[in-house]
């Protein structure tokens, strides 16, 4: 039999999807699950986005450039425009969502063995994209006690080597809902000007911020425009996860230029997603106030909902639609595979995100799991509610 690749072998499974089995299992049993394990908001996709799929004029749905069509780049433009980014549309690459955007910045800026530096927890996949490109995520530790803030500078340059080459945030965060302050943001601009290091910034939930808070983008900072890149994408902005559109930007030409080898290696991202996506960006403020204001009352609901129930500690976000609780538990996953194949209230159960995936540091996290909040306000409770009656009776 042919060897699988040791990259292959080592390619790490999603903690956010790897219990779907399970999930299916529980309904096959004719169980409600109620999902807090993945970042698929319930909230509707703009009318506008799928209306213009549904009436497009096209009679072959071709190639568009590598780069993306140039009217949807200059539409994304004049977006960052009016967030008081200054990009034009030659600084913006469109990609088969921001998971390609990522892709395409690690094999810009990193060869085999290089070193990123990501605050942990993370996004999981961070892990699945270093382990595709071939580089080495090196993990400075946030911590649930200090809501999940960046770690001091001094931390992250203990860290740097002659093989680092990055620094990876997500901001708002994705699993915690961290949303770093713009003094935050001038730490690690100082720390990359200082290293000559790149910033990536995973900015796709920049709508995103809550109780007075405003997002500050890397790319509002002039003095690193050679080294910031931001990853974005349509998927939690607009609910249109299926789409697959994101974009990688960046002021740097020398990155642009290369990231669009990649990008013609896989020809275009898709005609009919950039077609909506395109229409979306006329999406009104009001679509979004409305958006914010239901995510701000769901987090309230789960954070007091969590509150009660002894033995649990949560931090509460600022932004995003996520949170990271710490368990009275020693394993989480075990804890969330129990969930689905041996408890119920009334035939429902909850499925929830292990958060040991969101840490490359082994041991960390493994008591801690993270929510999504994107169900309304009676879901959330009643899935709170089976957690707190599933925690008085496991036992592990």
């Amino acid at each position: 039999m042919p060897n699988i690749s040791q990259k292959g072998r080592l390619m790490p499974s999603s903690p956010i999807r790897k219990l779907v089995p399970y999930a299916e299992e529980a309904y096959k049993a004719g169980k409600t699950v109620y999902h807090l394990n993945i970042g698929q908001p319930d909230i509707k996709t703009p009318q506008i986005a799928l209306d213009a799929v549904k009436t497009h004029s096209l009679d072959i749905i071709a190639y568009t450039r590598s780069e993306g069509s140039e009217a949807y780049r200059n539409k994304i433009a004049n977006y960052y425009k009016t967030n008081d980014i200054s990009v034009n549309s030659n600084d913006i690459i469109v990609t088969t969502g921001g998971s390609e955007a990522l892709l395409f910045a690690f094999g810009s800026v990193m060869d085999i063995d290089d070193e990123i530096i990501i605050p942990e927890p993370f996004y999981a996949n961070y892990n699945g994209f270093s382990t595709a490109s071939g580089v080495n995520v090196v993990p400075v530790i946030s911590k649930i006690e200090d809501n999940f803030a960046l770690p001091p500078i001094e931390e992250f340059e203990k860290l740097i080597t002659p093989k680092t080459k990055a620094i990876l945030i997500c901001n708002p965060g994705n699993p915690t809902g961290y949303l770093y302050s713009k003094e935050e943001i001038r730490k690690l601009a100082n720390i990359v000007k200082k290293y000559n290091l790149f910033l990536i910034a995973d900015e796709v939930y920049r709508e995103f911020a809550y109780d007075g808070h405003t997002h500050h983008s890397i790319l509002q900072e002039d003095d690193i425009k050679e080294h910031a890149i931001v990853i974005d994408s349509v998927s939690k902005r607009y609910s249109m996860c299926g789409a697959r559109i994101g974009y990688l930007v960046s002021k740097n030409k020398e990155l642009i230029s290369t990231a669009l080898k990649f990008a013609q290696a896989r020809l275009s991202p898709p005609t009919l997603a950039q077609i909506a996506s395109e229409a979306a960006l006329d999406t009104p403020q009001s679509y979004f106030d409305n958006v914010i204001t239901d995510y701000v009352s769901r987090r309230d609901t789960l954070i007091n909902e969590l509150e009660k129930i002894e033995g649990v500690t949560v931090a509460k976000p600022n932004g995003a639609f996520y949170c990271i609780a710490e368990l009275p538990i020693k394993n989480a996953d075990r804890f969330a595979q129990w969930l689905l194949e041996s408890f119920d209230i009334d035939n429902e159960t909850v499925m929830v995100a292990p958060a040991g995936g969101f840490y490359s540091t082994p041991g960390m996290g493994l008591n801690q799991i993270r929510i999504a909040y994107v169900l309304n306000e009676d879901s959330l409770v009643k899935a709170v509610n089976i957690l707190k009656q599933a925690l008085k009776v496991y036992n592990d």
